[in-house]
């Protein structure tokens, strides 16, 4: 037993109030007010890869994965798709009609960036529309992966329109296959990104591996057109104008992409927020 004696002022004489408190209650109670509260911590916010998916969705749950996601998500992919297999059969038909085979036509489709990254974008928003469980499915529907892949999309049809518009005029069933890879794909693919991939945790060191695709492909064709004497664009026509000016304009390319990678890091980090909100 443990005796606590409580005094109380008076003007007079000090009254002593006498209580006797079991040992064991009077330790519980210090127990209790000294013992601190244990919580669960996790000190990684952001989740591995593999649950990139679970970790938007609680960011975004009303949108992410929506009807309307999946919707816009299969129209783009069903686009996509479209637009790679009639630009494979136009090329190949063009390189038969020539006198070259089929593994000439395939050579020549694989030159084009444009060509690449509309095949980028249909494995990317075909995992996106039917979130299907391969490892490859997963990798497509990170939030930096859709936004690298929105990035290529975007800068393909910046090129296009500024430099290349002006060289020809498709007609009939050549200009909706090019509509569709220059302007559709891309403005649509802009409007998925905004309102239906969650904002990510980005950083310029992470950014600078989307540098990865272009610069493999300004290498490697230039080693194949070195090789052919083929350069798909004018502007990389080393033939045409050598390798000086051919390094110019490849530099100026490079940072036009590295300015429209720093605006869909901005947009990210304080833009799209505040928009999502309204």
């Amino acid at each position: 037993m443990k005796m606590n004696v409580i005094g109380r002022a008076h003007p007079r004489q000090p009254i002593y109030d006498v209580r006797f408190v079991p040992a064991s209650v009077d330790i519980a109670r210090r127990q209790d007010c000294t013992a601190p509260p244990v919580f669960a911590m996790n000190h990684n916010p952001f989740p591995d890869p593999e649950s990139l998916d679970s970790f938007a969705a609680r960011l975004y749950p009303e949108r992410h994965q929506s009807s309307a996601a999946r919707t816009l998500a299969g129209l783009i992919a069903a686009i996509s798709w479209f637009a790679f297999v009639a630009q494979t059969d136009i090329t190949i038909g063009r390189l038969l009609a020539r006198g070259g085979g089929v593994l000439d036509g395939l050579d020549r489709l694989t030159m084009y960036l444009t060509n690449l990254t509309i095949l980028l974008s249909a494995l990317c928003f075909t995992s996106l529309a039917l979130s299907l469980s391969t490892p490859l499915s997963r990798f497509f529907r990170q939030p930096t992966v859709v936004t690298a892949v929105v990035t290529y999309l975007a800068f393909v049809g910046i090129a296009y329109n500024l430099l290349l518009r002006q060289l020809w005029t498709p007609t009939g069933f050549r200009a909706l296959v090019n509509e569709s890879l220059h302007t559709v794909v891309p403005l649509l693919a802009i409007v998925y990104w905004i309102f239906f991939v969650p904002v990510f945790q980005a950083s310029w060191r992470k950014a600078l591996l989307w540098l990865a695709y272009p610069l493999a492909y300004l290498l490697v064709t230039l080693w194949r057109g070195a090789l052919s004497g083929f350069y798909p664009y004018p502007f990389i026509d080393v033939n045409a104008l050598g390798y000086a000016r051919v390094a110019l304009n490849a530099t100026l390319l490079l940072a036009g992409f590295i300015g429209l990678m720093g605006l869909f890091i901005a947009v990210n980090r304080s833009g799209k927020p505040v928009l999502l909100r309204k």
